[in-house]
């Protein structure tokens, strides 16, 4: 008896997401609350496997083929949440980036996030799949911090964080921490993770009694922020996108 042959294509879920429609996650939870369909039909299950997104719609409009996967930079400002909308009106980074963004920019997805007083480098992609693979911690994608600090601490202290460290009963991976020029009782101190888990340099930082005045992110693995200015959108050249996916292991799309 010969086996049923296995259907050809990928899951609607991951398609959607190469597609920049949103994360694999976020696709997941639209299919649930019923606003993706193929051929008029409402899809029940992200397990749906297509060999492509003709027919498929979300929230009635059709799905446009997926582009190549692009990736920007951008300085985020402090005072914007990361998110699409803030039903509390307060601002976020789409606001800013209307006016950052050339005309004809694919809808964008954060990779990661930044903290409402957290500034710096934010990376944003139209690729979900991408998006996804550079937020796993599974990854180990290095993201590097300069903390503005006020309190005593000693680069001894900071050292102790290589071993990583429990607070709270949250456990924290390996933090590589420098301590930088100290002026009276303010210092810098840089940190690069790989776990990213929320508001961990503030929690980390305020452990030691230190009290965070700003926190700036640099980088988030081979991207810097350089000397991008605050609230300026730069997109990173294509050729060096498909390498880090090279790198990540990912190929590169059609």
């Amino acid at each position: 008896m010969s086996l049923p042959e296995k259907p050809q294509g990928d899951r609607i879920a991951k398609l959607l997401a190469r597609a920049g429609i949103a994360s694999r996650r976020e696709v997941e939870r639209m299919i649930a609350d019923g606003r993706v369909a193929l051929d008029g039909k409402v899809l029940e299950t992200a397990a749906t496997i297509l060999p492509g997104l003709q027919g498929v719609t979300v929230d009635g409009k059709a799905v446009a083929r997926a582009e190549h996967a692009r990736l920007f930079r951008f300085h985020k400002p402090p005072g914007l949440l990361t998110a699409e909308r803030d039903f509390s009106g307060r601002p976020t980074i789409y606001n800013a980036l209307t006016n950052a963004l050339p005309k004809g920019t694919p809808r964008l997805m954060p990779v990661g996030r930044l903290d409402l007083n957290t500034e710096g480098l934010l990376l944003l992609t139209n690729d979900g799949e991408l998006k996804r693979a550079m937020e796993l911690p599974s990854s180990g994608i290095p993201r590097t911090y300069r903390a503005r600090t006020f309190g005593p601490i000693s680069q001894t202290q900071l050292e102790g964080l290589m071993e990583g460290i429990t607070i709270e009963g949250v456990r924290y991976s390996r933090i590589d921490a420098n301590l930088e020029r100290r002026t009276g009782r303010n210092q810098w101190v840089e940190l690069t993770l790989t776990e990213g888990k929320n508001r961990e340099v503030r929690r980390v930082l305020e452990h030691f009694g230190l009290e965070v005045s700003r926190l700036l992110r640099t980088a988030y693995g081979p991207f810097r922020l350089g000397d991008l200015p605050r609230g300026a959108a730069e997109e990173v050249p294509q050729v060096e996108v498909e390498r880090f996916r090279k790198s990540l292991g990912k190929p590169a799309a059609s």
